[in-house]
């Protein structure tokens, strides 16, 4: 099955199901992204503590890009699954898992 099931509001416990079967089908790594969430990599100061600036794309490691991947396969999925109405719920949501 190439297209994601869709939600149009009254069958959620049919399109839940259905969606964690295509998640999986597209990666293990797509479905753990939703289960666990994703975060924008950020720049770290010295002694590896997390400052609140994101880090630019173009430095990113290879593993933050895999992540970032797997983030926006799940998204796809989603975006693709949902009708209309439900899809202005979640359009400003940056995280899978969160949408």
């Amino acid at each position: 099955m190439n297209r994601p099931p869709l939600l149009d509001g009254s069958n959620y416990d049919d399109w839940k199901s259905r969606m964690i079967a295509f998640l999986k089908s597209i990666d293990s790594k797509t479905w753990k992204i939703v289960l666990n969430g994703w975060e924008h990599p950020v720049v770290l100061k010295k002694y590896g503590n997390k400052t609140a600036d994101m880090k630019p794309e173009e430095e990113w490691s290879k593993e933050e890009d895999e992540l970032a991947l797997e983030n926006s396969k799940a998204f796809n999925a989603l975006f693709h699954g949902v009708d209309k109405n439900i899809f202005r719920l979640i359009k400003q949501c940056t995280v899978a898992k969160n949408a």
